[in-house]
């Protein structure tokens, strides 16, 4: 159950989840695509694409830096070619990238809400589109987004309409693409925490060090993304997987390991 050899072009690497799942996939060996908008280094944000590079090497991988918007068509083009010239194909797609904004409607600027569809839902759809050519040509190729299993339960429309559109969004791609891509053998899935995770979102706008406290850290998610990555694409797509579970049926019985405080009672993710 190894990566080795295999091609990943990641949204969002510079840090946090995806730059976990570079990380677990370099370890085995793989190439990675490091996409991501930071070039130099930013005042409140650790990382830069750079800086992923770097540390995917050092962990046995192989890595290409792809400063790109994912908002703009040419900027994902230009990625994907580069990537292709580097590593000669995609494996693996993971929609990563996510803008995030928990505020009510009247609270919420409309460029504010353009940046969250145009991230998530809009950035996943063209990421997609623009690695599918490449996919199709692969052994056991697969799409990866970090998006919630769909919901409509109002208690997570309420407080934060535009933000739930835009995740949904994502996890509605899920749906559809893996019906899609079905015959070409492209599985299509999405993968979420049952906990909060300790990411810069949650360090700078979901509650600071308090939450961070009672998080989980991005390596359970990288874990879990690896274990899903390295089934079969044709016997497993569609599906809405959770990390704990993922990892549950993978054998692990020891999640303290990756608690931010082991011990400490954790904080549930959005949308379980």
């Amino acid at each position: 159950m190894s990566l080795a050899g295999k091609t990943l072009f990641i949204t969002g690497a510079t840090r946090g989840i995806g730059k976990a799942i570079a990380l677990r996939a370099a370890r085995d060996g793989a190439s990675i695509a490091v996409v991501g908008k930071t070039d130099a280094p930013h005042p409140k944000l650790r990382g830069t694409v750079h800086d992923s590079v770097r540390e995917i090497e050092a962990a046995g991988g192989r890595a290409i830096d792809c400063v790109a918007d994912i908002r703009h068509e040419e900027q994902v083009l230009a990625a994907v070619d580069k990537t292709v010239r580097a590593f000669g194909g995609i494996d693996i797609l993971v929609n990563n990238a996510s803008a995030i904004q928990l505020t009510g409607t009247l609270a919420t600027d409309m460029k504010r809400f353009d940046l969250m569809q145009q991230v998530n839902a809009r950035g996943t759809f063209l990421c997609s589109k623009a690695c599918i050519p490449e996919l199709a040509k692969r052994e056991n190729p697969h799409i990866l987004v970090l998006a919630p299993p769909p919901t409509l339960e109002p208690r997570w429309f309420a407080p934060h309409l535009a933000y739930t559109l835009s995740k949904l969004g994502m996890s509605l791609c899920v749906l559809g693409l893996a019906e899609e891509l079905e015959p070409a053998g492209i599985g299509v899935n999405a993968l979420w925490p049952r906990t909060a995770i300790a990411t810069a979102a949650v360090e700078n706008l979901l509650g600071g060090a308090p939450l961070v406290a009672r998080a989980r850290r991005p390596e359970i998610v990288a874990d879990a993304a690896h274990a899903v990555l390295t089934r079969s694409s044709r016997a497993t797509t569609g599906r809405f997987f959770i990390d704990e579970d993922v990892l549950r049926e993978a054998g692990v019985t020891d999640f303290d390991a990756y608690a931010v405080t082991p011990g400490a009672e954790l904080a549930p993710d959005f949308f379980l």
